[in-house]
């Protein structure tokens, strides 16, 4: 008869590396299967990314969208979410190297996630700030809020230009969204907050390298979205491509035009959603397994998320290259993430049970993005809304969306009281020291 530590011994181990949409979904369906999970992630928390633009615009506080790991998974005893960076994949000896040990694993599921590239220009990530983190969002609340303290002393009219224009590269949905709210909170606020400051002398700068926001979108949606944002003042920018960031000015031409001469523009701020890289893991299971890697360093993945030759192995999200549907290859979208952790964690599951295995088949939900306060765009199968009933779908969908019940009350409080008085509570300012400014440029121009 087996011991209690044999059977122990062979539970089906599996290791999950990430902790956003994919990783929380796979472990969480994992609850009721006979298997112990370990979640490996960098951060001890679970991240809701697509309201991280509302932490950096001061509409929420980081712990409105983050929810603690262990806390998530308190109830189920099958899981251990572990604190830590993993450093390499031995897929021979089904081992995971954490931070200088071992975790041994019989399926192992990388959902680790994007982070942003600056195609070919590295060295723009010492002035550009992306928002894929709490750390992203509060630096740019911080910088944003510091622009505008420093500008309401500075007298220097270049300077102060550079501390009020706000440039974000990239018009997809976390572009756009960013623009509309970094443009409704800055024209509020020096309104009725900054009395030495203008309105007017504010400028929210969205480029695009392609033809349209929201490319991906529909055309009426993306017409409406344009129209929108242009209304409220944001300064649109299509066809246009960035060709150089410093920390006091982003260089800009046409992108149909070879002969198109660069603009300089004076900016401080310059927030970066153009454009996207796996983690860097891919590569190393990329050279691990042999596997092969596409666009944006991303995994090619067999039908049933398994990496060829290795079906133990799983890749989701950000990560993985699926490219078995009719449509194309697979957007790195929440939901893709989500309805690839669950498969996943079913196709565990069933494999444990001696059962064939399935192909993964995604259920395309949709599409919405938020414009500022009653205005958004949302596709809903063959619908396509736009105005105040999209956003309240958006509200809704993305309520239902934060993994706590007590999220969702806070949220939903935060945001009703933002609407009625358009108070951003969490707008403090945390951090290293005030932006540099030099001293002269606070007497005036000399």
């Amino acid at each position: 008869m087996a011991t209690q530590a044999q059977v122990q011994h062979h539970k089906h181990r599996v290791v999950i590396i990430g902790s956003g949409f994919g990783g929380l979904h796979a472990a969480q369906k994992l609850a009721k299967v006979p298997v112990e999970v370990t979640l490996i992630d960098r951060r001890n928390h679970h991240l809701f990314q697509p309201l991280l633009y509302q932490v950096a615009t001061g509409g929420l506080s980081p712990a409105n969208i983050a929810a603690p790991l262990r806390r998530v998974f308190r109830k189920q005893s099958n899981c251990v979410p572990l604190l830590g960076e993993v450093t390499g994949i031995d897929p021979e000896a089904r081992v995971v190297r954490m931070d200088g040990q071992e975790v041994p694993y019989d399926s192992l599921v990388i959902a680790a996630g994007a982070q942003y590239q600056f195609f070919g220009h590295p060295e723009w990530g010492e002035h550009a700030i992306g928002l894929k983190s709490v750390e992203d969002a509060t630096a740019i609340r911080r910088r944003f809020l510091l622009a505008l303290e420093t500008a309401s002393r500075c007298v220097s009219s270049e300077e102060r230009r550079a501390l009020l224009t706000f440039t974000i590269v990239g018009a997809g949905p976390t572009g756009v969204e960013m623009a509309g709210a970094l443009r409704e909170i800055s024209g509020y606020m020096t309104r009725e907050e900054y009395r030495g400051l203008n309105p007017s002398e504010v400028r929210v700068l969205l480029i695009e390298i392609e033809g349209s926001v929201l490319p991906s979108y529909p055309e009426k949606l993306r017409y409406y979205a344009l129209r929108t944002l242009q209304k409220k003042g944001v300064d649109v920018r299509l066809d246009a491509q960035v060709t150089d960031i410093q920390a006091g000015h982003v260089k800009v031409c046409g992108a149909r035009d070879e002969d198109a001469s660069e603009e300089q523009i004076l900016t401080r701020t310059v927030i970066w959603a153009a454009g996207v890289r796996a983690n860097p893991l891919g590569e190393t299971l990329a050279k691990a397994t042999g596997a092969e890697t596409g666009k944006g360093g991303r995994i090619r993945v067999n039908k049933d998320l398994s990496v060829p030759g290795y079906p133990d192995i799983f890749v989701l999200g950000d990560m993985a290259l699926f490219d078995h549907d009719s449509r194309g290859p697979l957007p790195g979208l929440a939901a893709v993430a989500k309805q690839q952790g669950k498969f996943v964690a079913k196709h565990i599951a069933r494999r444990i049970e001696g059962r064939p295995s399935e192909r993964f088949y995604y259920r395309d939900l949709g599409q919405m993005a938020t414009i500022g306060r009653s205005s958004a765009v949302a596709r809903i199968g063959p619908f396509k809304l736009t105005g105040l009933t999209a956003w309240l779908l958006w509200l809704h969908v993305h309520l239902l969306e934060l993994v706590s019940f007590e999220e969702r009350i806070l949220v939903l409080i935060q945001w009703t009281w933002n609407y009625l008085t358009w108070n951003r509570s969490a707008r403090l300012i945390t951090g290293p020291s005030p932006l540099p400014l030099p001293p002269k440029e606070l007497h005036g121009d000399k």
